[in-house]
């Protein structure tokens, strides 16, 4: 699919970057091109170290802000797939400097969508979060944003041979600023703050994430959410798991933060399919891209007032399966 391609990555060096550079080094050898599009010029020159241009010619590092159209332009001339993933994730610097998060993911969502019509760009696929869905902070709400211009590119795209489509997952285990590095950080202290004793979140490994995005460059059709079938943990047992013999202290909800995440609410079940592996969130106004995904094997609609919550979802890791996903992760970070 991505053999003699090119390939631009925007926010290629955080956690999801690196994970997907890496996955494409080793699946499509033959990779003509693949740009790392992200401003942090010291990140970039870590990351040269285990991605060389010597050791993999194909790669070019960019030096750019999606923030800048005109970079953006230049950074894309001669790319066929774009994997949108820059953004500002922190949920209190945004409360704190929401323009600049506003900037960052909705301004710059768009530049990258004209960036992608001005270039030729075939394929695009944009990285969201269960904290677009019914945001009640101003991260999700920018994210939520940035869904909705990517959807509604398709519409725009005239003659154009591109597709502009999304996906949506839980937090991503082990990924900088995560719970997991964070108490294993604080293990050494014999103390966990727990936010909230009932507090539940969706997972999903970094690889996953990664397949995700693949299988949507090769099978998405354009204008839709993509949300992954994954497992939900209590925060509690990630608590249990990583230290059993610490205190687990109680501190409170941090501000813009809910006890459970969505990735599917309720208003979203009439525009929704389930695909298998994953659910599809369609545009409104679909323009017949209900009745295509209707016609591939084992896709289905789902009940009226169908909602996907971390809560509520039928599929928890254990304890002891925590366990194990934090024991994989520190022999990771060992290894790398």
């Amino acid at each position: 699919m991505l053999d003699n391609s090119s390939i631009l990555i925007t926010g290629g060096t955080g956690s999801f970057g690196k994970a997907f550079v890496d996955t494409v080094l080793a699946r499509y050898p033959s990779v003509k091109r693949l740009v790392i599009y992200s401003r942090d010029e010291l990140k970039q020159f870590e990351m040269e170290q285990q991605f060389s241009t010597r050791d993999y010619p194909a790669i070019r590092y960019f030096i750019g802000d999606v923030r800048d159209p005109a970079r953006l332009r230049r950074a894309m001339e001669g790319i066929d797939t774009v994997v949108h993933a820059a953004a500002l994730k922190q949920v209190p610097a945004a409360e704190y400097n929401p323009f600049e998060c506003i900037m960052t993911n909705v301004l710059g969502a768009q530049n990258v969508i004209e960036a992608c019509l001005d270039n030729g760009v075939r394929r695009v696929v944009a990285l969201s979060t269960d904290k677009a869905a019914a945001p009640i902070n101003l991260y999700g709400a920018t994210k939520l944003c940035s869904d909705k211009l990517f959807t509604a590119a398709n519409n725009i795209k005239g003659g154009r041979d591109i597709r502009f489509s999304v996906v949506r997952y839980g937090n991503v285990m082990g990924s900088r600023g995560s719970v997991i590095p964070f108490f294993l950080k604080q293990r050494a202290t014999g103390v966990l703050p727990i936010t909230d004793p009932n507090m539940t979140r969706f997972n999903i490994s970094l690889q996953q994430g990664v397949d995700m995005v693949l299988w949507s460059l090769e099978h998405a059709l354009g204008g839709e959410v993509l949300v992954p079938k994954i497992p939900s943990y209590r925060i509690t047992d990630v608590a249990q798991a990583i230290g059993p013999d610490c205190e687990h202290r109680v501190v409170g909800v941090r501000p813009g933060e809910k006890i459970h995440e969505e990735m599917i609410t309720a208003s979203d079940s009439f525009n929704c399919l389930d695909l298998g592996s994953y659910y599809a969130i369609l545009p409104a106004s679909s323009n017949g891209l209900r009745d295509k995904y209707l016609q591939r094997a084992g896709v289905r609609t789902v009940p009226e007032g169908f909602a996907y919550n971390s809560g509520t979802n039928p599929d928890f890791l254990s304890i002891a399966a925590l366990r194990e996903l934090v024991d994989e992760h520190v022999a990771e970070l060992a290894d790398a």
